[in-house]
C-alpha cells in the first residue's frame, strides 16, 4: 500500500488534538510542578510522585492491558533505580506493536536566580511556556497522552499494539536501564519504537533525528609533587599540577580548536540544511567577537565529527587561592564520538593522547567514567516514512533529517535487545527551548504539532496504512 494520508476531513487527528490543547497543557503545568529530579541528592519522593502521575494519565486513557510502577536494581548493586512506568496493550489483529519512550524527571533548576520565572511553576509568555522540565522532556511524556487520548477518539478500540515506556532517571544517566529491559523485555517488545526527546529544525520545520554522536567521560589527573609547595621559594624551576594540567589539556585542540587527537574517527552527511554561521551565533549566544571553533561544515561539526571538551576541573578556587604549587589536580574530559566508531575506542584514542602529551614528566592517570554508543539510521522504512508523511501533513511543510551532536546512549540498548524494531526519534524541543539550562521552555504551537504528526501516525499503523 502506498505511504500517504490516513485521515478524510471526518476524521481528522489535527482537529481532536487542537480540541485537546488546553487540557494536556493544564496536565503539562500539574506534571511539572512535581520536582521531579532524579540526582541521588535530591528528594526521590518526587519522582515517586511523577510516576504516580505519569501512571494515572495512563490508566485514564483506558486503553492499556496493564499499567505499572516500576524499578530495577543498578548494575549488580542491589540499590534500586528510580521508578520507571510501563504500560502495555496487546495487538488485537496480528499488526504491530508500537512503543512510546519518554523520560518524567528532570535536570536540577540550577542557579534559580538565573531564572526569570519560578522553574516548578509553567510561565506562558507568548508562545513560549517556561519551566524545568516543560520541554525536556515532560512534553514528551504529554505529547504521547495527547496522541493517545486522540486515538481513542478516532478508533475507539483500535487494533494496533502499544506498548509506553516513561523512564524515571535518563538526566541521570539512566543507570538501572539495562536491568529494565531485561527484566521487562516481554511486555515491552515492539516492532517500532518511537524517542520522543530530541528537537525539531525550528519551530516551524519539524524533524526526524537520524544519527547521534556517542560519548565517553574520562577523569584525568595530573600530578607533578608529593606535596604542595610554597609558590615564592619554587615557583620558576618546579612545575605545578595546575600548569602541567592546562597544558595536557591544551594538546587536545588545535589553534583553530579542532580536535588534534590522531585515530578519532570523522562521518559526513549528506544533503545537510543550510545553516551558517550568523544562525550558529544566533543559537548559541556566541558572544560578539568570539569565533567559531574547529574546520569545514558547521553541521558535521556539530552533528558527526569528534567533539572534546573538558567540563570540570578540581583546582582551588580563586577565592580559595594561596602562593601554593599544587601537588595534583583532576579534569573531567567529554569525549563525542563521531556515529560509526565505538565509544571504548574513541575512549582508548585519547587515553593514550593524555598519556603520551604529559608536559615535564608529569604523572598523568586517566580512568573511564561513563560511555554509550552512537546511532546513525536511514529514513527508507516504511515506519520511517509514514512518520515523516505524519509530519508533513501535521506541520505542513517537509520534515528534516537531523544529526544531535548530543548522545542518547540508550538507544543502542534498545537496539541490542529488540534489534529488528525500528526506532523513530522524534522531536518537542527546538533551538530555543534551552533544555539543562535556566530559562527552558516550550514552543507550544510545536508541541500541537508534534502531539498532531504521533497521532496521525498512530491512527496510519493502526489502519495498516503501508505496514
Amino acid at each position: 500500500m502506498t505511504i500517504g494520508s490516513a485521515h478524510s476531513d471526518q476524521d481528522n487527528p489535527d482537529a481532536v488534538v487542537a480540541a485537546l490543547e488546553d487540557e494536556l497543557l493544564t496536565l503539562l503545568s500539574e506534571f511539572v510542578a512535581i520536582p521531579s529530579v532524579s540526582w541521588p541528592s535530591h528528594d526521590g519522593s518526587h519522582v515517586q510522585a511523577s510516576a504516580s502521575f505519569t501512571a494515572r494519565l495512563l490508566e485514564e486513557t483506558g486503553l492499556f492491558d496493564a499499567v505499572q510502577i516500576v524499578s530495577a536494581p543498578v548494575g549488580d548493586t542491589g540499590v534500586q533505580g528510580q521508578p520507571a512506568v510501563i504500560a502495555r496493550r496487546e495487538s488485537r489483529g496480528g499488526g504491530p506493536t508500537v512503543m512510546l519512550y519518554a523520560h518524567h524527571d528532570v535536570q536540577p533548576a540550577g542557579d534559580e536566580d538565573a531564572w526569570e520565572t519560578d522553574p516548578f511553576v509553567v510561565t506562558r509568555l507568548g508562545e513560549r511556556a517556561y519551566g524545568r522540565g516543560v520541554a525536556d522532556d515532560k512534553a514528551g511524556v504529554m505529547s504521547h497522552v495527547g496522541a493517545l487520548r486522540a486515538l481513542t477518539r478516532l478508533r475507539p478500540d483500535p487494533d494496533l499494539g502499544i506498548v509506553v515506556f516513561i523512564e524515571g532517571e535518563e538526566e541521570y544517566g539512566s543507570p538501572s536501564f539495562t536491568n529494565l529491559l531485561e527484566t521487562h523485555r516481554a511486555t515491552l517488545a515492539s516492532d517500532v519504537i518511537i524517542v520522543a526527546d530530541s528537537m525539531n529544525w525550528s519551530t516551524e520545520i519539524p524533524a526526524l533525528t537520524t544519527s547521534l554522536r556517542g560519548t565517553a567521560t574520562l577523569a584525568v589527573s595530573v600530578s607533578t609533587l608529593d606535596h604542595p609547595l610554597h609558590s615564592g621559594m619554587f615557583g620558576g624551576a618546579v612545575p605545578d599540577a595546575m600548569m602541567a594540567m592546562t597544558r595536557l589539556l591544551a594538546s587536545l585542540h588545535d589553534d583553530d580548536g579542532g580536535v588534534a587527537v590522531r585515530g578519532l574517527l570523522e562521518s559526513h552527511r549528506g544533503n545537510s540544511p543550510d545553516y551558517d554561521e550568523p544562525r550558529l551565533r544566533d543559537e548559541s549566544g556566541l558572544l560578539a567577537g568570539v569565533e567559531p571553533i574547529g574546520h569545514g561544515d558547521i553541521l558535521e561539526r556539530m552533528w558527526t565529527r569528534p567533539a572534546v571538551t573538558v567540563t570540570g576541573i578540581d583546582m582551588p578556587s580563586v577565592d580559595e587561592a594561596s602562593n601554593t604549587l599544587s601537588a595534583s589536580v583532576r579534569a573531567c574530559v567529554s569525549i563525542r564520538v563521531s556515529p560509526g566508531q565505538s565509544a571504548a575506542q574513541a575512549a582508548e584514542i585519547v587515553t593514550s593522547h593524555l598519556l603520551t602529551h604529559a608536559p615535564w614528566g608529569a604523572r598523568v592517570s586517566v580512568d573511564l567514567l561513563a560511555m554509550g554508543e552512537g546511532y546513525s539510521a536511514t529514513t527508507d522504512s516504511t515506519p520511517a516514512l509514514l512518520m515523516a508523511q505524519a509530519m508533513r501533513d501535521s506541520w505542513q511543510t517537509e520534515p528534516v533529517e537531523l544529526g544531535i551532536g548530543g548522545s542518547i546512549p540508550f538507544i543502542a540498548e534498545f537496539l541490542n535487545v529488540f534489534p529488528q524494531a525500528e526506532i523513530l526519534i522524534t522531536g518537542i524541543e527546538d533551538p530555543d527551548t534551552r533544555a539543562h539550562s535556566p530559562n527552558e521552555s516550550l514552543h507550544v504551537p510545536g508541541f500541537v504539532k508534534a502531539t498532531e504528526s504521533e497521532a496521525r501516525f498512530l491512527v496510519a499503523l493502526n489502519d495498516g496504512l503501508g505496514w
